[in-house]
């Protein structure tokens, strides 16, 4: 099994080219300089990062390096959401661009997640019909959260319906807004933010009801599921005995296989843990490629747990091949 790498990350010049011309009024910026490149915007500055973000030559090498044949693309912090409508469309466009123009550079390589307006429905369905039928494109990338707003907000109910319609799966990405001072110190934002804010969204598409108006409807969540997996007891204790939450159908932990994950744990024993939990045909080979917080060496990761041949062949690619709709990779 050629390995998939459904969490890799990628800025297009194009994108990065209209958020430098035209983010400055909104406290957003790109710069080049010799250590790298820096993006500011949503308030979070990023940089140094290195040339490998853009360059998609070294990135094809790293791959080879890593065992990869293949990665998703996907946009990531400061995303398009913090613009105005008309920006952040625009800004998606040149994302949605790049990543499809990244593919037929390299089609046997590289393919994209398109990303949304999500601020605006009408927008984000224009988008969506646009990109979803460029070269390479199979899947969309989403925030956690949108500005403040939770993914169980009516306000993406038609994006959601549509994409389900399109047989598209959604990946998500955090977008820490939890904690305030209290993470600021440490890399806690991070270390702790990041997967608070995934298991707030999955909360939300859960007890929200989006899982189950869109039964066929594919979600991936990041960092092995950030703090859902281990809080789903929790959960499930919740709608036993808390009225808030006994309108669902079944208990949360009925929903734990509805989402995918990515292999992003950083221990042995909690990959482990969350294949006892949700099954390894809805785990997924990640590599947080390129950030300081993912791994460089994600197919060893995987390699080294010691799975059954053919629990190992879904991880390393097998999900993600039937997911992105993708032939074996040559």
């Amino acid at each position: 099994m050629k390995a998939i790498d459904i969490h890799a990350h990628y800025f297009p010049e194009g994108y990065l080219q209209l958020l430098g011309a035209e983010g400055e009024r909104y406290g957003a910026g790109y710069r080049r300089a010799t250590e790298g490149f820096y993006i500011t915007g949503a308030g979070r500055p990023l940089g140094p990062l290195p040339l490998k973000f853009i360059d998609l030559a070294e990135r094809i090498a790293e791959m080879d390096a890593q065992g990869v044949a293949v990665q998703a693309l996907s946009l990531t912090s400061p995303m398009v959401y913090w613009a105005d409508l008309d920006l952040s469309h625009r800004l998606a466009r040149a994302f949605n661009d790049g990543a499809s123009a990244a593919h037929l550079a390299y089609p046997d390589r590289l393919v994209g997640l398109l990303t949304l307006p999500m601020t605006d429905a009408e927008r984000s369905l224009d988008e969506l019909e646009r990109a979803a039928r460029l070269p390479g494109i199979r899947g969309v990338y989403m925030g956690t959260n949108i500005e403040t707003h939770d993914l169980s907000d009516a306000r993406f109910t038609p994006v959601f319906a549509r994409i389900e319609a399109l047989g598209l799966p959604v990946f998500l990405h955090p977008l820490q807004v939890v904690g305030g001072k209290r993470l600021q110190p440490y890399y806690l934002s991070n270390l702790i933010g990041n997967p608070v804010d995934t298991a707030i969204a999955a909360a939300h598409l859960i007890f929200g009801g989006v899982l189950d108006r869109f039964p066929s409807l594919e979600i991936n969540l990041p960092h092995a599921g950030g703090a859902l997996p281990i809080l789903i007891g929790r959960f499930d204790h919740g709608h036993r005995v808390r009225p808030e939450t006994r309108h669902l159908p079944r208990p949360p932990s009925a929903y734990l296989r509805r989402f995918t994950y990515d292999t992003i744990g950083h221990a042995p024993e909690i990959l482990r843990f969350v294949i006892s939990q949700v099954g390894a045909d809805r785990v997924l080979l990640g590599s947080d490629y390129c950030f300081d917080m993912g791994t460089r060496d994600p197919v060893k990761i995987v390699d080294e747990l010691g799975l059954a041949s053919g629990d190992r062949d879904l991880i390393l690619g097998g999900t993600a091949a039937r997911l992105l709709r993708l032939q074996e990779p040559t």
